[in-house]
């Protein structure tokens, strides 16, 4: 896995994980890359400076597997996100439901049926295990979670 710096034509900033370099190329190449806030699929490695580890502590922590408990918090609004992260995130929302298909808990079959060929390329959500979501990862399958922010529609159009 490889992490760019990305930037659009409109001068947004974001990182991404690809499979490998080809694979970033491969899918800026096909127009399956663009940015999250304007959707603008003129994008463009940014300038981005290497991470470099002074010591074994400033490591990150090794991912935890499937069974490894993580962080929740529960209530009304237990992230007390700001109002530009919400509207962020509402805007992120509304990208998604509008130009991504939905097909529900087929996600991995889907993208996988995509990846070999079996079905046409085409922008989907919904969900996948993590068993699901870490062999796509290890076949070369470039997917990434999703906070929950895209309601469920009924599902269409896959494999």
């Amino acid at each position: 896995m490889i992490k760019y710096a990305l930037r659009c034509d409109q001068a947004h900033d974001w990182e991404a994980w690809f499979d490998s370099i080809s694979g970033y190329e491969t899918q800026v190449g096909r127009g399956l890359v663009e940015c999250p806030l304007c959707g603008s699929k003129a994008v463009e490695k940014a300038p981005m400076a290497p991470a470099v580890l002074s010591s074994k502590s400033d490591r990150p922590a090794p991912p935890a597997s499937a069974d490894t408990p993580v962080p929740l918090a529960n209530g009304p609004d237990p992230l007390s996100l700001p109002e530009p992260v919400k509207a962020f995130f509402q805007g992120w929302k509304e990208h998604i439901e509008q130009n991504y298909d939905y097909v529900g808990d087929a996600f991995a079959k889907e993208v996988r049926a995509m990846h070999e060929g079996d079905s046409e390329e085409r922008l989907v959500y919904g969900q996948a295990t993590a068993k699901e979501a870490k062999e796509l990862i290890e076949d070369g399958i470039s997917v990434a979670p999703l906070p929950a922010l895209a309601t469920p529609k009924p599902v269409r159009g896959y494999h």
